[in-house]
């Protein structure tokens, strides 16, 4: 549109490039702050290339950031699981936001280095080139390229391999919503896999598992036992979908207390997510 601002017409690209990098709400909104800052700041009239521009930019803002949260990470309380962001059309739009990556992705993407993170997620979620990468992060484009190869190889060894029928997935989170409201253990013990493994993130602000827990009897009574908490009781479950896949959204009213996520394989839960932070539950609050 002619006469916009460039930072405003492509907010959205920024934010999640932002976020992806990042995994959290929070720090990404600091960084598009700092970029919008530094932005009217700028001499706009050498600026050729407005979006090249502001997505190096808010990269580099990025980068400089998860560089310091990886030291704070060290010393958080518990498990440290990405802040989740509601992704349903109706919240997310634009394709930017709405494809947001996975929480499972966003987890497996935590053992790269900042570096890896940031070339992998600008050449698999957002389709840049090797030659345009190595502009974004001046850095040679052969040392790109085996950054890229490297990340993805890296990527692919752990990233989890769950079921993407839509209709399974669905029903399984509408049973398991019935079976957690009702109290039903065995309903829910049903739909754990008997590897299933679950995280709770709670950063030392409320009570969560400060380790994982393994198995569908520890998980299960673990899953109600939260819900049955002062704090939780007479919190409704509903289906949601949360980066990019559905999941389950704790909360009272509009106000969210907890957001829930999980792998799928074959009918059953494998992997499961809770976030119960207050801190990083922004991103479940609509607008």
């Amino acid at each position: 549109m002619p006469g916009s601002d460039p930072y405003l017409e492509h907010r959205r690209l920024l934010f999640a490039t932002a976020y992806q990098l990042l995994g959290s709400v929070a720090d990404a909104e600091d960084v598009l702050q700092d970029a919008w800052l530094a932005w009217n700041a700028a001499d706009r009239a050498e600026v050729r290339r407005p979006r090249a521009y502001l997505v190096r930019m808010v990269t580099n803002l990025s980068l400089n950031r998860l560089t310091c949260a990886r030291a704070t990470r060290e010393t958080y309380v518990g498990p440290w699981l990405p802040e989740p962001l509601l992704t349903s059309p109706d919240v997310a739009e634009g394709s930017e936001v709405a494809d947001t990556v996975s929480t499972a992705l966003m987890v497996v993407l935590e053992s790269l280095s900042p570096v890896e993170r940031a070339v992998f997620l600008l050449r698999e979620s957002f389709g840049y080139s090797h030659a345009e990468i190595a502009g974004i992060l001046e850095r040679p484009e052969p040392a790109i390229r085996q950054i890229a190869h490297r990340a993805r190889e890296h990527v692919q060894a752990r990233r989890p391999r769950f079921d993407s029928d839509r209709a399974q997935r669905e029903l399984v989170t509408a049973r398991f919503i019935a079976a957690c409201s009702g109290g039903d253990l065995n309903a829910v013990m049903e739909l754990l896999a008997p590897e299933v493994t679950a995280w709770s993130d709670g950063g030392g602000k409320v009570t969560a598992a400060r380790r994982p827990l393994h198995g569908p009897d520890h998980v299960g009574r673990w899953m109600l036992g939260v819900l049955a908490k002062p704090q939780v009781r007479g919190a409704v479950l509903r289906p949601a979908v949360i980066n990019g896949e559905l999941g389950v959204l704790v909360g009272f009213g509009e106000v969210p207390v907890g957001a829930l996520t999980f792998d799928l394989v074959e009918g059953r839960i494998w992997n499961l997510r809770l976030q119960v932070n207050p801190d990083k539950l922004g991103g479940l609050r609509r607008p």
